[in-house]
């Protein structure tokens, strides 16, 4: 296999999106698990005469925060065995990434719970 910089370039830059996404998901789920407690000083000020538990954004941040620390971790796992692989020439196409399709999965199912919760909490 040709050692071409251009395929090492583009498995710096899938690398880079796959931390892009990670630091995401870790400040998006910092916000979610927080949300709860900006309601509940919202209602403390007295814009809302019931405080109501919310719990479920603490769970669901918490989630996505380690979904992000996951997925940081797997794609740098995972460069290092590109790289590898590229280094003693051989293929590296033809492998799903188990990393994209896990997160698919579970922002889906991330996804449908906030939706749930969204038609179930009035």
């Amino acid at each position: 296999m040709d050692k071409d910089p251009r395929v090492y370039f583009a498995a710096e830059r899938t690398f880079l999106a796959w931390i892009r996404t990670g630091i995401a998901l870790m400040g998006f789920g910092f916000v979610v698990a927080r949300f709860g407690l900006f309601l509940r000083m919202l209602a403390l000020s007295g814009h809302e005469p019931n405080p109501t538990s919310y719990g479920f954004s603490l769970w669901a941040g918490t989630g996505l925060v380690l979904a992000g620390v996951f997925i940081t971790a797997a794609s740098g796992l995972r460069h290092l065995q590109l790289v590898h692989r590229m280094n003693r020439g051989l293929s590296i196409v033809g492998k799903p990434s188990f990393v994209a399709l896990g997160t698919a999965l579970l922002l889906t199912l991330l996804g449908v719970a906030m939706v749930v919760f969204l038609l179930l909490v009035d």
